[in-house]
């Protein structure tokens, strides 16, 4: 590897013999020799998963077979592994619930908050919300007769204090995935309440990334993920959260047996259960529950606040690294400098972003990129050093000035 320049190496290693989160890098199971600046797609595998799911398809599966739904407590994991998560993300129990996918729990909340503001006609999202976001906007729209207005967040006060009696539902991230650019949550919930406007928000890239305090913040609803900064696995069920205010009122849009009130009477007619748990469809997938209860374990001990304290660091210093061994070689830093405005990713903007990914990769450094020109390097505050994003940075500017890339690989568009 090209020498790192001295500064950079002491200050990374200053870094990290001072890191108090460093010791929760043993909770992951992570290839020896590998950087891994991906988990803001798919993290690790937590080294309390393994034994878990053993468990389950030994004991709990494989012998205790039907008996598990009531002896291992499978029938309320969606709303345990619910409460568990709710404590990541602000959320006083009773309000988050795990299961099924993100587009279905987005599909559920829009379609809930669109019910609870009937008369209203506007169904605000944002033009550069992760696609599944904007396409579940415009059926959400359809079914309830709303239109959609694709608002950018930095303009919804302007957008509000014109239209703003129409909006029924507001729709956004706090980060946006390409650039890894935060918005305030706290004063676009406030101006969409002004406007009696309700708020969803997608919290696939900030759950476990940062404190997202919804109770505090007056949140309505909120979806996200199980599989990136929380290390569910591939496919990882997703989460719910609607606020305890509209449980009385809420109405959900697919009435599964298991969210009816008397699931096992049979019943012929449907009867919501009462509060988040009305939001739960068919049978609740097991396994995935149930290693995303194990990888949250991870987080056993830790402070949200100092996961975003080091995160802060670390993004921080790639910046650094960046300014310092990349900027004369084309590469353009797209996430904000600002700490306030930064979440747990770099982005860098370089015309041959796919081809110095994947020679990255070759490299056992593993990050990824968004087309058509963006390099994204996550950081995860429990496993990531800062001595990995310089040996990232390191590793890029010798890939770059040696020319050993290949600048339009055949197979762009793969998932990297």
């Amino acid at each position: 590897m090209t020498t790192a320049s001295p500064a950079l190496a002491e200050l990374a290693a200053e870094l990290d013999t001072a890191d108090p989160l460093a010791p929760i890098r043993d909770r992951f199971l992570l290839p020896d020799g590998v950087v891994y600046l991906d988990g803001n797609s798919l993290g690790p595998l937590p080294a309390a998963v393994p034994p878990t799911i053993t468990d389950v398809l030994h004991r709990q599966w494989g012998t205790d077979l039907i008996r598990s739904w009531n002896d291992n407590d499978w029938w309320d994991a969606p709303l345990r592994v619910g409460d568990a998560l709710g404590r990541l993300i602000g959320a006083a129990p009773g309000q988050t619930l795990v299961g099924d996918s993100t587009s279905i729990q987005l599909f559920t909340a829009l379609s809930a908050a669109a019910r609870l503001r009937p008369g209203r006609e506007l169904l605000v999202t944002d033009p550069g919300h992760f696609p599944t976001d904007r396409y579940l906007a415009e059926s959400a729209a359809r079914l309830h007769g709303l239109r959609v207005r694709h608002v950018r967040p930095r303009d919804l006060d302007a957008f509000l204090a014109a239209e703003g009696e129409q909006v029924a539902v507001v729709s956004y991230s706090p980060v946006d995935y390409r650039t890894g650019e935060l918005h305030d949550v706290a004063t676009l919930t406030r101006a969409a309440h002004r406007a009696g406007a309700l708020v969803l928000w997608d919290l696939c890239h900030a759950a476990g990334a940062m404190p997202v305090p919804l109770d505090e913040l007056e949140a309505d609803f909120a979806v996200g993920c199980g599989y990136k900064f929380l290390s569910g696995g591939p496919g990882a069920p997703a989460f719910l959260y609607a606020a305890r205010r509209h449980h009385d009122s809420w109405q959900t849009p697919l009435h599964g047996w298991t969210g009816h009130a008397d699931p096992f009477g049979l019943q012929r007619d449907y009867a919501p259960a009462p509060g988040i748990a009305r939001a739960r469809i068919g049978t609740p997938p097991i396994l995935g529950l149930l290693s995303l209860e194990a990888a949250l374990t991870a987080f056993d001990g830790v402070d949200m606040a100092q996961v975003r304290t080091k995160s802060l660091s670390l993004t921080d210093f790639f910046l650094r690294c960046t300014a310092e061994l990349l900027a004369d070689l084309g590469f353009e830093p797209v996430t904000p400098a600002d700490p306030a405005r930064r979440a747990s990713q770099v982005s860098l903007r370089h015309p041959h972003a796919y081809g110095l990914v994947r020679a990255l990769t070759e490299q056992q450094v593993i990050a990824d990129m968004r087309a058509p020109d963006i390099l994204r390097f996550g950081v995860n505050a429990l496993y990531t050093s800062h001595r990995d994003l310089l040996t990232a940075a390191t590793l890029l500017h010798r890939t770059t000035t040696t020319g050993a890339y290949d600048p339009t690989p055949p197979d762009a568009g793969k998932v990297t």
